[in-house]
Formats: structure tokens, C-alpha cells, sequence
């Protein structure tokens, strides 16, 4: 589960800091400046690191949380019918990381035994 949102923000990352030709087309549709491309690619790529570090996924989940919000509001501003993979993203990574970690199934039991 977490690998979806891992694989899908890293390959943005890989993208960005490639400076392909979509993602400029992206951020002037965005309206958004090309000199944001490298240092987007560099958050996402960080926030990807964090989250799969296991001391600190839950650091990393907050800050893919925070990512893909700004992602969220992005492409409502814009009109973009792709909104809610965004959302659908942070719920993966969320929904992983309380498959694979202990101590966030303890903080948020889903039934009191």
C-alpha cells in the first residue's frame, strides 16, 4: 500500500529534477515559475526519504500529508479533474504506515479490545 504513493511522488521527484518538457508545461498551466521545478523535485524527493526511513515514516507521512495538500489545492485552483489522486495518495501512505507500524496502530487502535 505504501509503495503506490512512494513510487507515484518519486517519480515526480525523478521528473522535476530532470526538467522534462511536461513538467514545465505543467507549471505554466499551474501558473507556477519554472525556477520552482528543482527545489519541488528536492521536497518531494525528502518527504519520499523520510517516509520510508522506519524511525521516521511518520515525520515523512506528515510531511507527504502537507506535499500532497499543496498538490490538492493546485489542481482545484486550476480546474484539474485529477484532484482527487492527491488525496487518494495520502490516504495510501497514511493507510501503509498504519499497516506496517506498531506504534501508530497503538496511538489509533480501530476498535478497543
Amino acid at each position: 500500500m505504501s509503495a503506490i504513493p512512494v513510487l507515484l511522488v518519486l517519480l515526480g521527484s525523478v521528473m522535476k529534477l530532470l526538467k522534462l518538457p511536461a513538467v514545465h508545461e505543467g507549471f505554466a498551466k499551474a501558473g507556477l515559475s519554472e525556477q520552482l521545478i528543482v527545489p519541488v523535485g528536492l521536497i518531494e524527493l525528502t518527504c519520499v526519504v523520510v517516509y520510508l526511513i522506519p524511525r521516521t515514516a511518520v515525520l515523512g507521512a506528515i510531511l507527504m500529508t502537507g506535499l500532497l495538500g499543496g498538490a490538492t489545492i493546485t489542481t482545484l485552483r486550476i480546474g484539474d479533474p485529477t484532484y482527487p489522486m492527491p488525496v487518494i495518495l495520502g490516504m495510501l501512505a497514511w493507510g501503509g504506515l498504519y499497516l506496517r507500524d506498531a506504534r501508530l496502530r497503538a496511538l489509533i487502535p480501530l476498535r478497543r479490545a
